[in-house]
């Protein structure tokens, strides 16, 4: 099957879908329009798209004519939510919803998936196995893959694809790199517990707000000197509130941060150190602390055997120039790290910035827009990569990854 002729077939309907999702952009687990425009569209191509219940989202299921026994499935990814951002790209199609905007490239997300449901419904006698594709809400919250792994979106699933339109790279670079690709991302909170006096008579009082100084400059040494640095860690504190008034010695203060790591056995004994370094912190200054410890994302991890076959899949369709395996990791998070203890999981990099055409920025700036070409490309790696995972895992049980290693 020639793929790449299927998705230039597909690719006005691709833009065109992605130039009307850019105009509505909502925000996390408030996508109502769009879970219905996506509805819609599921519908007009053949499909049964279904939803769980009070949730924004959608789903449906392509099988494969030619399943069988050894037969996988293969969940196919898409977020969906805007961001809180004013657009300024003068786009012509540029967000009508005022304050929100598709900043991170989730419209295209949205578009190219549905292009990739088209073409595989095409295919669908042609296919060696089972397809689920989501359209997944709320990623920018970090809750939206966790519910729906809690509803069951994962049961039967062997193995998850999504890619991600990325700002960081020309268009047409992919990044498959296998291994390590983002950080996980935990927030905490901490509150310092001093007594209010009155700023002419310190020694009647216990500072919060100098404790609270002391706290960050300990848990910033930590960083630097206690951590490995061949292992990344950045523990940012990012907020910080206390006192009353300019006159009073502040007796609360409250802040708030996050970590950052790949390491998995840096994240199980970060937040047992750091409630070790700020109690005693505070307790230098004759100040209580407590900290409160979320742990949200886990580190996004490619497999290794999946990493290849999403890079053979990318040389079927463009040169091998294009097609990178050496990326280095990112400090940034994705909630798609969450389906990687339930499945091998790839998550792939589409470079989509074009210079000559002016569209420079970065994922989250309020100019922020894609060289469109990407589109049908990004359509046709996840048709590409569907035929070739279903074809050459099919009949392999267990463990999967080492047998294609």
């Amino acid at each position: 099957m020639d793929v790449n002729r299927l998705a230039d077939e597909c690719e006005a309907y691709v833009i065109e879908q992605r130039r009307w999702f850019h105009q509505y952009p909502e925000v996390a687990w408030e996508e109502v329009q769009t879970t219905i425009a996506i509805e819609e569209r599921l519908r007009d191509i053949g499909l049964e798209p279904a939803r769980f219940e009070d949730i924004s989202g959608v789903y449906c299921e392509i099988r494969g004519g030619k399943r069988g026994p050894g037969s996988k499935t293969l969940l196919l990814r898409a977020d969906i939510d805007g961001v809180i951002l004013r657009e300024e790209t003068g786009l012509p199609f540029a967000s009508v919803n005022r304050g929100l905007m598709h900043a991170t490239g989730r419209d295209c997300h949205i578009a190219m998936m549905l292009g990739a449901a088209r073409i595989l419904y095409r295919l669908r006698d042609e296919l060696e196995g089972d397809v689920r594709l989501l359209f997944q809400g709320a990623e920018e919250s970090a809750q939206g893959a966790l519910e729906y792994i809690r509803r069951g979106i994962m049961d039967g699933v062997d193995a998850v694809y999504a890619s991600h339109v990325y700002g960081g790279l020309e268009a047409f670079q992919t990044d498959v790199t296998p291994g390590h690709r983002m950080a996980s991302a935990d927030k905490f909170s901490i509150e310092i517990f001093g007594r209010s006096a009155y700023g002419s008579l310190p020694h009647l009082g216990k500072d919060a707000i100098v404790a609270a100084a002391g706290v960050i400059f300990d848990v910033q040494s930590y960083v630097s000197r206690n951590s490995n640095p061949l292992y990344p860690l950045a523990v940012t504190i990012g907020t910080i509130q206390g006192g009353t008034q300019r006159n009073i010695i502040a007796g609360h203060v409250r802040m708030e941060g996050t970590v950052r790591t790949h390491s998995a056995e840096i994240r199980e004994k970060i937040e047992g150190e750091l409630r070790n370094i700020i109690e005693h912190s505070a307790a230098a200054h004759g100040c209580g602390a407590r900290l409160e410890y979320h742990y949200m994302l886990p580190p996004l991890v490619n497999d290794k055997a999946l990493s290849r076959i999403a890079a053979r899949a990318a040389e079927r369709l463009r040169p091998a120039g294009d097609v990178l395996t050496g990326m280095p990791p990112v400090m940034s998070s994705e909630d798609f790290a969450c389906y990687g203890g339930h499945a091998p999981c790839v998550y792939v990099n589409l470079g989509c910035t074009n210079r000559q055409l002016g569209y420079v920025e970065n994922n989250y700036s309020s100019k922020f827009t894609v060289d469109e070409g990407v589109l049908r490309y990004g359509t046709a790696l996840c048709v590409q990569f569907t035929v070739d995972y279903l074809k050459e895992m099919r009949g392999i049980h267990g463990q999967e990854t080492e047998l294609l290693q």
